[in-house]
């Protein structure tokens, strides 16, 4: 259990600090470019959207190597051990979707206990950073 733990707390950090640099280098960049209000919001969203996915896909490959080099748990249900299968736990923990037709058993249910907290905390950070571009390019786009 303890081993679940430092992963859990290990993949919360990592994805903190992913989440806190892309939305940095997001920031940075956005105003060095010569382009509109609705492209630099798509390109906003492409760069969050991104963002989520190396966290979903980092939670993914953690499932991978807990459940299949440590031992530490496995997952059953609706799965067949497939990297699209870990994915698709990770994005629905992630997301705080829990179908539920994927389940964790073992200590690995500590890391997926954990994905949904952190998700849900880096969705709401990236959505008021979202939502603070999208307020400052509606200024700019009256001013057009």
């Amino acid at each position: 259990m303890l081993a679940a733990t430092l992963i859990a707390l290990t993949l919360m950090a990592a994805c903190v600090l992913v989440n806190y640099e892309a939305l940095r280098l997001t920031q940075s960049l956005i105003p060095r470019l010569r382009i509109r209000p609705h492209s630099r919001i798509l390109l906003i969203l492409f760069a969050v959207f991104t963002m989520h996915l190396c966290c979903i896909a980092l939670y993914a490959g953690c499932y991978y190597v807990m459940s299949e080099t440590l031992g530490l748990g496995t997952l059953h249900g609706e799965f067949r051990g497939e990297a699209l299968d870990y994915l698709y736990f990770s994005a629905t923990n992630y997301t705080t979707l829990g179908i539920g037709d994927v389940f964790a058993h073992g200590p690995i249910r500590l890391v997926a206990g954990t994905e949904p907290l952190t998700g849900l905390v880096l969705i709401a950070w990236s959505a008021s950073f979202t939502y603070l571009h999208m307020e400052r390019f509606w200024e700019l786009h009256q001013k057009q």
